[in-house]
């Protein structure tokens, strides 16, 4: 069993930056694909980055390619979103989540174990 906890969310401005921390406890997640989902109020739950467990493969949402970056630390058990150019449209509860499995997916059905979320508010 992998416990997940998201922090580092918050209120910034529109062009602005953060950055998303989700760390692991518990069975081990460096075999395990993540990914990170973000739900606005409303909207249902969606796709927004995921990575392999070794780092060669990442995929993202069109949405977000070429502001946000995806990264893991396996000997941290962490995984990074790091948001850049932030709009007000990115504004949700975004939510860190692992398969067990190597293959990145955008599916949230795929993934077996998920965080509580962290809030993140761009002002326009």
């Amino acid at each position: 069993q992998v416990q997940l906890v998201e922090s580092g969310g918050g209120l910034v401005q529109a062009g602005g930056s953060l950055r998303l921390f989700c760390v692991a406890s518990g069975r081990t997640f460096s075999r395990d694909a993540m990914g990170w989902f973000r739900q606005a109020p409303g909207k249902e739950r969606e796709f927004v980055a995921a990575i392999s467990w070794s780092s060669i493969s990442t995929s993202y949402a069109d949405s977000v390619k070429g502001r946000f970056t995806i990264l893991r630390d396996n000997a941290k058990n962490t995984v990074y979103l790091q948001m850049n150019r932030l709009k007000a449209e990115d504004t949700a509860v975004y939510y860190c989540a692992g398969r067990r499995g190597s293959t990145v997916v955008a599916g949230a059905f795929e993934y077996d174990y998920w965080g509580q979320g962290t809030q993140v508010t761009v002002s326009a």
